[in-house]
């Protein structure tokens, strides 16, 4: 298996971090990979993969990038820049970091990821570039038009695993993270259950980075700092609106109607403003309207309120709930 040893010191100052060039390098691999983890992703896929597919159409060398991009499940490192956790940077400032790699580091982080030659059509010494204007591309087109709300929602569940990390320490807040990610206990941090070295980070800054889709990887700048890429939580993961039934929305209100069908699971005013995109007075307004009619409850989880449908609120949403097709949804609009 993977894994790192940390010290304790070190994983006392871990910290989660967002950043906009892992979102948009997440969104390239989920445009690879055609394949969506949820329905919002699926909208999202059917909107954006006809003009990615055009793009790689139009730029071959970009198209072959896009194929070798995960190599044979390692991902050259000039792609995968670690984030700073000091500073908080654009994603114009983190991919020029790519767009700068010298050539011959790109080539040799590529040949490392493909475990053998750079095909001919890759090695050449505008890789860096080449590769920095496809992540260019995917932000632009992708995921700037619906950053604000994609990282609301990072912030989300930035602040659950916050909360997990107080009430059970590192051990909760990690083990769920990913698929195969867990602590081993003693010093070490078990990273995936691929077969590769162990690999002492030291003194370096150990970083927590969410993204929306469903994909995750380890990143690094040797002695410096070392990054873990993450699926922010499976209720956060939809960064559109939920659809709401007209009916529902009529009787209700398309906001407070949004919060209703939200509360199938329980979640917090933080998750529910980052899931709607309605301001935090609005969500609190709505919530207690809920409460007060009887169609949601309430219960304490450690420090948080979560807010949860009851089975008056199940009731009217299934009776509001329309047959497949038979009208055309509404959607919550922001204040």
């Amino acid at each position: 298996m993977g894994w790192w040893q940390v010290s304790a010191d070190t994983l006392a100052g871990g910290r989660f971090v967002i950043s906009p060039l892992a979102e948009a390098t997440a969104c390239l691999f989920t445009l690879r990979e055609a394949a969506a983890s949820h329905p919002g992703e699926r909208h999202w896929l059917d909107t954006h993969l006809p003009a990615y597919r055009a793009r790689l159409a139009a730029d071959p060398v970009a198209a072959r990038l896009s194929d070798v991009a995960r190599g044979r499940n390692w991902i050259p490192d000039f792609l995968t820049p670690a984030p700073s956790g000091d500073v908080a940077r654009t994603f114009e400032e983190e991919v020029a970091l790519i767009r700068d790699t010298p050539p011959e580091t790109a080539l040799a982080d590529l040949a490392v990821a493909l475990r053998g030659p750079v095909p001919p059509d890759l090695d050449r010494p505008d890789l860096p570039r080449r590769a920095a204007g496809l992540l260019e591309w995917v932000w632009t087109r992708t995921v700037a038009p619906t950053w604000e709300r994609r990282r609301r929602v990072l912030e989300a569940d930035i602040v659950a695993r916050t909360r997990q990390l107080g009430q059970g320490g590192w051990a909760a807040a990690i083990d769920d993270m990913r698929p195969g990610m867990r602590w081993l206990g003693g010093d070490r941090l078990q990273i995936n259950t691929h077969d590769y070295p162990p690999r002492e980070i030291g003194r370096a800054q150990l970083l927590f980075v969410p993204v929306t889709p469903r994909q995750g990887w380890a990143a690094w700048e040797p002695g410096t700092r070392y990054a873990i890429v993450y699926p922010c939580s499976g209720a956060l993961a939809d960064p559109g609106p939920a659809p709401v039934p007209r009916a529902l929305a009529r009787l209700l209100g398309a906001g407070r109607a949004a919060v209703l069908l939200l509360l199938a699971t329980p979640k917090s005013t933080t998750h529910l403003v980052a899931l709607t995109g309605l301001g935090l007075g609005s969500v609190g307004r709505h919530v207690r309207i809920l409460l007060e009619a009887g169609l949601a409850g309430r219960r304490r989880a450690g420090r948080s309120v979560l807010y949860y449908r009851t089975a008056a609120g199940d009731a009217l949403v299934a009776a509001a709930s329309p047959e497949p097709g038979a009208e055309r949804p509404v959607r919550p609009s922001a204040p």
